[in-house]
């Protein structure tokens, strides 16, 4: 399909005033043409087409909602809760009038669906008539698709109101319940879908299934309603921001660990830092932010496993600046509850630091944390994939930790297997040694350039990070239980007092 043309322009496109939802649909929808917003009670139809009026209030558009399942009261109360006044807008609302309740005035000819229908219908385009609206929202078909009884009546009457707004230069969003038989008509199709997990916050998602000629961007896209109405979080298509990089090397600021990688991490690339816990992994991590950080750059650390507060009286405890760096704004620290943030919504956060602060490191920590709120394993790993291609096309070292099950030997287990994702790969491992557990660190590959093949060891100290000499003197390291060699080699050095 061809891209569009000039989205931007309003004689062809009409923004929706829905934060996020005009980046999914390519600019906005399609003008003067029907459209369909359909999902379950409570997925959040209304609010989305009250601020699709609510922009064209801004934009100095008369807009007009009719309703048939709500009264105005309803309306405004909706209205109130989220900050807004209706006051500019006219609200059609058609009900049963009362005498018709009466068994005086029960129709005896006619069906009274079909005395209604009619009725209901000649309100409708009186009131359009009148009011001249550029935008139109009607509320709900469902409501009309009982008066009509029949299926074909109901199209027909659907056909009918198309016909009447072609060349009326109005846009009409028609509210309905999902599985509608009125997709076919209508231009562009949105569905709103409600998830329930099984314990967390609840979670909700959008679909364009159609845009009649135009590009848009499918798949599903978290959503959550606020005060302030619904926003959007679409989904990320990393191939959109890529840029030309420049590969450079980050230090670490520990000299050995550095040599370890073959001189640092290079920018625009992704390290996995992978072993049991308390093994060094975040340590390690905030290292990395501490170093860019005193270079004047900025970092941005993502936590689902662990608080705020503890984190940096950790990172006083190893005798890094970073709390100092937090207040001065070089370093950003967002802590992520996994069942209250969906995984669209945590990628948005990202994005949005990433393109106000321009970090030079990125840290997530940890990717355990991150398959909670995503459980579906194989959707997880193509989002991720999506991620950290954006970070890497914004020149971002991106550093993910994931804590392996067990704490010795070899049969360690990760819950999801992302290694092949990274550029580089950081296992650290427990070692027995001299009747103490020690902790050694490895680089497993990095494919942007040379590294070392040996096993150093990792001290963690009060007020110091250091990374030993490699381990020439044992064999078997990573098994939990070395084994002396024969020959000689350098000396394992003595754990810390």
């Amino acid at each position: 399909m061809p891209d569009p043309p000039a989205r931007s322009d309003p004689r062809l496109w009409i923004p929706t005033g829905v934060e996020g939802l005009d980046d999914v649909l390519g600019g906005g929808l399609p003008r003067n043409r029907i459209h369909l917003v359909e999902g379950d009670p409570g997925t959040g139809k209304t609010t989305l087409a009250l601020q699709f009026l609510l922009e064209g209030v801004r934009l100095g558009e008369p807009g007009l909602y009719v309703t048939l399942s709500e009264t105005k009261d309803e309306l405004i109360a909706v209205a109130h809760s989220h900050g807004w006044s209706l006051d500019a807008l006219t609200i059609c609302e058609l009900t049963v009038p009362e005498e018709t309740l009466k068994p005086e005035s029960q129709y005896t000819l006619f069906h009274p669906s079909e005395v209604e229908l009619g009725e209901t219908t000649k309100s409708v385009l009186d009131e359009v008539e009148r009011v001249q609206p550029v935008r139109l929202v009607f509320d709900s078909l469902s409501e009309m698709r009982l008066l009509a009884r029949d299926p074909l009546r109901f199209r027909r009457q659907i056909l009918a109101l198309k016909q009447f707004f072609i060349g009326r230069q109005c846009t009409v969003v028609l509210l309905d319940d999902r599985a509608s038989e009125v997709s076919s008509l209508a231009t562009a199709v949105i569905l709103l879908e409600h998830l329930a997990p099984v314990y967390g916050a609840e979670r909700r998602r959008l679909r364009v299934q159609k845009v009649r000629g135009t590009k848009f961007r499918g798949g599903y896209h978290d959503f959550i309603i606020r005060t302030g109405g619904l926003q959007i979080f679409p989904r990320l298509v990393a191939a959109e921001h890529r840029h030309t990089l420049t590969p450079r090397p980050l230090s670490s600021g520990i000299p050995q660990f550095d040599a370890l990688l073959g001189g640092g991490l290079d920018r625009g690339t992704s390290t996995l830092l992978m072993g049991p816990a308390g093994a060094g992994k975040s340590s390690l991590a905030s290292q990395y932010a501490s170093a860019a950080a005193d270079r004047g750059e900025r970092a941005a650390m993502f936590f689902f496993d662990e608080s705020r507060a503890v984190f940096l009286v950790r990172a006083d405890g190893l005798g890094m600046s970073l709390r100092r760096h937090v207040d001065a704004g070089r370093i950003t620290l967002r802590q992520v509850d996994p069942a209250e943030l969906s995984p669209g919504e945590f990628v948005s956060a990202v994005r949005e630091v990433v393109e106000r602060e321009a970090p030079s490191v990125v840290v997530i920590d940890s990717l355990n944390g991150y398959l909670n709120a995503m459980p579906e394993e194989q959707f997880l790993t193509l989002q991720l994939h999506e991620l950290l291609a954006y970070l890497a096309h914004h020149d971002i070292v991106t550093i993910f930790v994931v804590a392996q099950h067990g704490l010795v030997g070899t049969g360690m287990q990760t819950v999801i297997d992302v290694s092949y994702l990274a550029d580089t790969v950081v296992i650290f491992r427990y070692f027995e040694a001299d009747a103490t557990v020690r902790q050694a660190v490895s680089v497993l590959k990095k494919r942007t350039g040379h590294h070392e093949r040996t096993i150093r060891e990792l001290l963690l100290a009060p007020g110091t990070i250091t990374v030993g000499d490699p381990l020439h003197r044992f064999e078997g390291v990573l098994t939990g239980v070395p084994r002396p060699r024969a020959a000689g080699g350098a000396n394992v050095a003595p754990p810390p007092d």
